[in-house]
């Protein structure tokens, strides 16, 4: 993975990836992973409970807990094992899960799965979530945001959510999946913010497949709450733990992220080039200041032919649909990492300028 990808044989221009800090791709990652790889093999062979948990596992926890900021963290397969594993081992009938209507589905699914009542509040809405916890009767409320929402690059309020919610006697789950590594304090997260504690988002989630470039997710809290996923959490009771080479390959990922702060940098400067340069074009993007930019096309048809008008142009960007976002509002999912170059954000606005016109149709291929 990098900013080039290789589709049917040629090499395309990769601006749908979510390895936002260009470290997938990283010598150093890979010669990690290689060499825990040789010591420890291809996979884990178990589950973490049973012989699957090595003290790299352990050392990764341990890391990925001081770098939250956290007591404690878990390793999970992925993050929507993490999602939906958490969601159930904290909820069920009974007991109230409230959500951002534009989480992502691992978020939605662990919602349905867990057997709690399940309400939708409107997209960074928090008068609409209060008043959703107002009308809740007795039992245990869970309200889950995403951090930084996946098909549109905004962006929760922390501090309102999380007011809310404790006056409330709730408790927030905050995905992190698409802010750590990039947001907050040293890339930290969101939640990271000088003014939060742990009790202001008890439940952190994040995953290690975006900006640290390799696989699997992870809940990270107080001590109580780990020890309560690893009774309850059947996703990660019942899940082969991620392979010990990834674990390894991750410690690295993790530490390079924290040192190597030009990445962020980058990364800051590739968003305000592109957004400036798509501005200049007439081009309307919503209002994130992440890597992920969309643009907006309405229907299916047209964001299918810009994505293919822009792969003739030597570009890949995914047309996102629905169910995947609401009808209407079929985007193009542009996302921009460190290891894009200025000329590569430059080559993306000339492929847009010919593609997108400035009222969201698509321009003569």
């Amino acid at each position: 993975m990098g900013r080039e990808i290789i589709v049917d044989g040629r090499p395309l221009l990769n601006f749908c990836s979510n390895d936002y800090l260009g470290l997938a791709g990283d010598e150093r990652v890979g010669a990690a992973l290689a060499a825990a790889a040789r010591d420890w093999g291809a996979g884990a062979g178990a589950s973490h409970l049973v012989c699957g948990h090595t003290r790299i596992h352990q050392q990764l926890e341990e890391a990925l807990a001081e770098f939250t900021g956290r007591p404690k963290a878990l390793l999970f397969s992925s993050g929507y094992a993490a999602n939906v594993g958490t969601i159930n081992a904290l909820t069920g009938r009974g007991d109230f899960v409230l959500q951002d209507k534009l989480n992502h589905a691992s978020l939605l699914d662990g919602g349905l799965l867990s057997g709690a009542r399940f309400k939708r509040y409107r997209h960074r809405d928090v008068g609409d979530l209060e008043s959703c916890l107002s009308a809740a009767g007795n039992g245990r409320k869970l309200v889950v945001s995403d951090g930084t929402f996946s098909m549109d690059g905004t962006v929760c309020d922390v501090a309102a959510t999380s007011a809310v919610t404790q006056r409330h006697d709730a408790w927030l789950m905050l995905d992190e999946a698409h802010s750590l590594g990039v947001s907050g304090p040293d890339g930290r997260g969101l939640a990271s913010a000088p003014e939060f504690t742990t009790a202001d988002v008890p439940v952190l989630i994040g995953t290690l497949g975006k900006a640290f470039g390799t696989q699997g997710g992870f809940v990270a809290g107080s001590e109580e709450l780990i020890e309560t996923l690893i009774q309850h959490a059947r996703t990660y009771i019942y899940s082969t733990a991620i392979p010990t080479a990834i674990a390894a390959a991750t410690l690295t990922s993790l530490e390079l992220a924290q040192n190597e702060h030009w990445r962020r940098d980058r990364l800051q400067s590739l968003i305000a080039r592109f957004r400036a340069g798509a501005s200049q074009l007439g081009i309307d993007l919503a209002d994130s200041h992440t890597p992920i930019q969309p643009v907006l096309l309405g229907d299916e048809q047209s964001a299918l032919a810009a994505s293919a008008a822009l792969e003739d142009r030597g570009l890949l960007i995914t047309a996102i649909r629905p169910p995947t976002v609401p009808a209407g509002t079929s985007r193009l999912r542009i996302t921009l990492t460190a290891a894009h170059t200025d000329d590569d954000v430059d080559t993306l606005l000339d492929a847009l300028g010919q593609v997108v016109t400035s009222d969201g149709n698509r321009a003569s291929a």
